[in-house]
């Protein structure tokens, strides 16, 4: 045990940027899964919860594909309980000096069984629409609390002041609340779609043509915003990483409303809905690194005119 305590990082390194990298990675990709066992109609492949079966903790041959693309996804599950538990290890020690880190990888680690409940439910009660709403949203979130873990392992520890003129800063976190209406909108829309879950989940009833038009409003207002915080962001980009995240969120909405319209004039195809639905989570990715990015570190830069009371504690 001294050996394993010994051999936990007492500061931020490659290991624990590695795993950062690697815990984002799997969130975004569990939402990639969940898509796939939405949209081949698996969210009951495993009938029963936490087995597969009455049982069987696994899935079955009698199952066929769908068994095991659910089970697939549960077993992703698993290996993000796994890099949850390796994250908080690689930050335990840092509790005094890194709090921001200790505590963004115990929320995120909290997360990732909250989650795994929560499909559990999904199963329970038959992928009624809403619920299975909610753990997509679970999962976006858990996708920004990984994105500012991610952020945050590559911040310089001490007091931060805001880089950017309290202007932009409105503006980017109006855009962040567009970003959510946009996501949210999404879920009710595919709620009451052909992919609300498998052929016998009962649909919200709501007309899906009529909120495939309601989805466009918040998606171009986000596209609209983004392309102020591109420009308004680029004589700032020396001073902190906002432009070049203001960028990612840009190409990131290029794509969605590319595939939003390419989808919704070919009948909704489900490998469209599932990349459709991958880059809601990238697109949640990006606006949470545009926000850490609206301040800098103390030591490094001088505040801006405007920003020289807005110091605050990392």
């Amino acid at each position: 045990m001294k050996r394993i305590i010994a051999w936990l990082p007492d500061h931020v390194d490659g290991r624990t940027r590695v795993v950062a990298w690697i815990y984002l990675a799997a969130q975004v990709l569990l939402v990639a899964t969940g898509g796939a066992v939405r949209l081949t109609s698996s969210g009951l492949g495993c009938p029963t919860w936490p087995k597969c079966t009455a049982d069987s903790l696994v899935n079955t041959p009698e199952m066929g594909i769908h068994g095991v693309i659910e089970f697939g996804n549960r077993v992703l599950g698993g290996v993000l309980a796994i890099l949850a538990i390796i994250a908080f290890l690689q930050v335990v020690k840092l509790y005094r000096t890194r709090r921001d880190l200790f505590w963004l990888a115990l929320v995120a680690g909290l997360g990732v069984p909250f989650q795994a409940i929560l499909g559990g439910i999904t199963v329970l009660t038959g992928l009624t629409w809403w619920v299975v709403g909610m753990h997509f949203v679970t999962s976006i979130a858990l996708v920004a609390i990984t994105t500012s873990y991610l952020v945050r392992v590559y911040a310089v520890p001490g007091p931060r002041f805001r880089a950017v003129p309290g202007w932009f800063a409105a503006v980017a976190w109006v855009t962040s609340v567009v970003v959510l209406v946009t996501i949210v909108v999404g879920i009710v829309t595919t709620g009451a779609g052909p992919h609300a879950g498998d052929a016998k989940t009962p649909r919200s009833g709501l007309n899906p043509e009529i909120l495939q038009h309601v989805h466009a409003i918040p998606a171009y207002v986000t596209f609209a915003l983004t392309l102020v915080l591109v420009v308004g962001s680029f004589r700032y980009r020396t001073t902190t990483p906002v432009h070049r995240f203001t960028q990612y969120l840009l190409a990131v909405e290029l794509l969605q409303i590319a595939v939003g319209l390419f989808q919704a004039n070919t009948g909704l195809p489900g490998i469209l809905v599932g990349v459709h639905m991958t880059l809601a989570a990238l697109l949640a990715a990006c606006m949470t690194a545009i926000l850490l990015s609206l301040t800098a570190p103390v030591e490094r830069f001088e505040p801006l005119a405007d920003a020289a009371s807005d110091v605050v504690a990392a």
